[in-house]
Parts: structure tokens; sequence; C-alpha cells
């Protein structure tokens, strides 16, 4: 239910920022039938004004089609713009730990190279974030395969896309 996920999502965002991890972008993406269009008042609703719904279109291409993704995924991109993370279920449950993780990594390290939109001051914030979030990211990354794919369950991007 998408209504419990905005949920869980305003949860970690209010958790994050807690933490100091602050000047995040979140957006929903609502699917484009008309079922999730109806709906649409009541996931904004229930999200905070620091999460953005993106209604797309019947008519456009569909923004997980173009990003190689589903409905459920999460793609954690960094301040420049990079695709650090693209978890896909079971990774995805909010109820895990690996998106909170990722958001932490990608906000924390360089994992891309660096940005020059990185926060000053953050080192305070992020002393112990990276290498504990890294470590539970470790165990369940996936192998490298012979080609560049964007359906792992986690994926973990190394290089600029």
């Amino acid at each position: 239910c998408f209504f419990m996920l905005s949920t869980r999502l305003e949860d970690l965002r209010v958790k994050l920022e807690n933490e100091g991890l602050v000047n995040i972008s979140y957006v929903v993406v609502n699917h484009q039938g008309p079922y999730s269009q109806r709906k649409l008042h009541l996931l904004k609703e229930s999200v905070s004004e620091y999460i953005t719904v993106y209604q797309q279109e019947e008519q456009q291409d569909d923004v997980w089609t173009t990003l190689n993704g589903n409905k459920d995924d999460f793609l954690i991109y960094d301040r420049c713009g990079r695709l650090v993370y693209h978890l896909g279920l079971p990774y995805s449950f909010l109820s895990f730990p690996y998106v909170e993780d990722s958001i932490k990594i990608a906000y924390c390290e360089n994992k891309c190279g660096n940005c020059s939109y990185t926060e000053p001051d953050i080192a305070g914030v992020c002393e112990n974030i990276t290498k504990e979030a890294d470590e539970k990211l470790s165990d369940i990354e996936p192998k490298p395969a012979g080609h560049h794919s964007h359906h792992h369950n986690l994926h973990r991007h190394r290089h600029h896309h």
C-alpha cells in the first residue's frame, strides 16, 4: 500500500534529518494508471511538503521504464545527480535498513567521485555512518557480473552514469 510506504518514507526523512543529514530531496513517483491517479490526493496528504509527489501522465513514457526499474524501487542519487544505488524488492522495503543505509552512504561518501556540491562540515555527522552502513550493504551486494545491469535487487554504482 503506497500510503504505508509514504508514511514510512516520511518517518525515515525525519529520522535522517534529526541525525544531521539535511538538504536531501525525496521524490515519490506515482503510477500512471487511473486508480493511482484517483488516489493522488491521498498520497499527497500522507507525506509532508518535504517529499515531492510526481504524478506521471498516462500518455508519457513511464518513468520506471526509462530508469530501468520497477514501481517499488528506490533510486539513490548523489548531490551531482549520479546514481549511487538502485534498490529493488525486497531491499526496498523500508522495514529493512538498506534504503536508509544507502542514503547515508550516498550522503557521506564520494562513491562516484568528487562532487562540487558536497556540503561543508559533514564530517562530524558522517564519521561513523558510512563505516556501519557500508559493512551492512557489503553483505548483500551482488558480485560483479560480466555485464552492466540495472536489474539487480541491489545495484551499487561505482562509476559516473
